[in-house]
């Protein structure tokens, strides 16, 4: 009679060990390259009148002398973002581009008028950016223009006139104005955002009141055809608003529209946030929770844009994710002016992992934003600039651009935090032109290293990895150190034929390159 106490506890413990292995293995497999390439334009950016984003961060003015500048465009930021290769830049906004009247920014700067920025700590902003500045700059950055256009506050011939002011080659009133005020040549900008958060300060519309004022505004930005080939991008869906989604995909004509937004953001709870440094291991897991659920919104969205889009013509366009905190302590709460963690470098690594792993429909996308607002890659102080733990995720990841994907699976072991758990692992992988293949490989576990036994599918040679960590979770680079956190050389892998063992600490993102 005893040995059935003895048995059960035999079988209690067994499964349990079975359980833990079944936590703390994980396994990812290559599979076979396919056909979907991933889109360069995933690694965009977003440059709103917001804060110290574009005054003071990119913009410092022409007469600036402190600071080295080509037309009043920091010299430092332009190589930045250059290193970077960043592919587009999304401007000037934002809720801002609602209310943004583009003629108010062309002409000689002195006689421009003011513009009280409403949305953004009430500051006026006198105009000297505009345009020109604007379109200029990307041909600085080597990089697309993605303008937004006003549609909340604005008129269609306001917009209409826009697309021909920068891109008509021939003789019209708003290419003769373009060349009065000193550019000849059209800059042939290729995105359009017909609007911006037309649920919320792009008008608190409905989706079927959108779905109709979209289609008026698209069908007179160009012709009958589209024979300018602007790539239109709906105003899209506010987190899980499934139903805007399904609305637009069944009222809009797919021949007017070539992408559809969506924005989320990774935060502890919208209305307490929390703060950027100094935050706690549930306020982590929490952002981690949120981060991931861009995953199920990539895939949910997806889903119903298949229902009218078989052929995947129209793209998913995620012109606005990233981290949203509580600002620095003592800085305008309308500048939104946040420091930039470890914990940011996971939301980035997790995130354009999400993307490029669904880059058949993911065909764009816009980290929010660019320099001193929200999830930054450059944060800026007179004439001090330093790279964020973001900006060197976005610089080892830029391998993916334009790549062919490999698909993959990853058994993650698990990420526990007080009786819930998250996947720990997460991955993606790409072969460039150059033949190299490329893995990218976060683990956003806050305490326990993660062996990764990676299936490479076949031999490989040559192997190497960069890594980004740190010793804290909090940890950042700051104007005093700006070098704090930066990719180091990766060596924690061993290879047995087409087998790796990948030892990836906590917090912690890889990319490995392979011949």
């Amino acid at each position: 009679m005893r040995t059935r106490p003895i048995l059960f506890l035999l079988l209690l413990i067994f499964a349990s060990n079975r359980l833990f292995a079944q936590q703390t293995k994980t396994a990812i497999t290559l599979q076979t390259p396919s056909s979907t390439t991933i889109n360069k334009h995933i690694y965009g950016h977003f440059a709103e009148h917001l804060g110290r984003c574009v005054y003071g961060g990119f913009y410092v003015g022409e007469d600036n002398e402190r600071i080295p500048n080509t037309a009043g465009v920091r010299n430092d930021v332009v190589a930045a973002l250059k290193e970077l290769q960043i592919p587009n830049l999304r401007w000037p906004g934002g809720c801002f581009a609602d209310t943004y009247h583009w003629k108010d920014g062309i002409g000689p700067k002195p006689g421009r008028p003011t513009i009280v920025n409403s949305w953004w700590g009430g500051v006026t902003e006198d105009n000297s950016f505009g345009t020109h500045d604007f379109l200029n700059m990307c041909e600085l950055l080597e990089t697309e223009p993605y303008l937004a256009g006003n549609v909340g506050s604005g008129e269609v011939q306001e917009l209409a006139d826009w697309v021909q002011y920068v891109n008509h080659a021939g003789e019209s009133p708003m290419a003769d104005l373009r060349r009065e005020n000193g550019r000849e040549e059209p800059w042939k900008v290729k995105f359009w955002g017909v609007g911006n958060e037309a649920w919320g300060c792009g008008g608190n519309m409905t989706a079927a009141y959108y779905s109709d004022v979209y289609r008026k505004y698209a069908t007179f930005m160009s012709d009958w055809t589209n024979t300018g080939g602007l790539f239109r991008v709906a105003s899209g869906a506010n987190v899980d608003d499934y139903e805007w989604t399904e609305t637009l995909m069944k009222n809009i004509k797919h021949n007017l529209v070539e992408g559809l937004a969506l924005h989320h953001y990774a935060n502890v709870e919208w209305n307490s946030k929390g703060p950027a440094t100094g935050y706690s291991d549930t306020q982590y897991f929490k952002t981690m929770q949120s981060a991931w659920k861009m995953d199920e919104l990539v895939r949910k969205h997806s889903a119903i844009m298949d229902k009218y889009d078989p052929k995947k013509r129209i793209a998913l366009v995620v012109d606005e994710w990233g981290g949203w905190y509580e600002v620095e302590e003592g800085t305008n709460p309308g500048f939104l002016y946040q420091q930039n963690t470890m914990r940011d470098a996971m939301i980035a690594g997790l995130t354009l992992n999400v993307f490029n792993n669904h880059a058949d429909r993911v065909r764009m996308a816009n980290l929010a934003q660019t320099i001193n607002v929200l999830q930054a890659v450059i944060l800026t102080k007179d004439e001090q600039m330093i790279l964020t733990p973001t900006y060197h995720v976005m610089e080892m990841y830029k391998v993916h651009q334009d790549a062919q994907l490999i698909p993959l699976t990853v058994e993650s072991a698990l990420y526990t935090f007080e009786g819930e758990t998250l996947p720990a692992v997460h991955a993606s992988a790409s072969v460039g032109k150059d033949g190299k293949t490329h893995i990218s490989i976060v683990n956003i576990d806050a305490k326990q290293s993660h062996q990764v036994d990676l299936n490479l599918g076949k031999s490989a040679k040559n192997l190497s990895g960069r890594i980004l960590k740190s010793a804290s979770l909090n940890d950042h680079n700051t104007f005093e150190k700006p070098d704090a956190i930066q990719p180091e050389s990766f060596k924690g892998f061993k290879q047995n034929a087409n087998q790796l063992a990948v030892e990836l600490p906590p917090f912690s993102v890889v990319v490995l390159t392979l011949d």
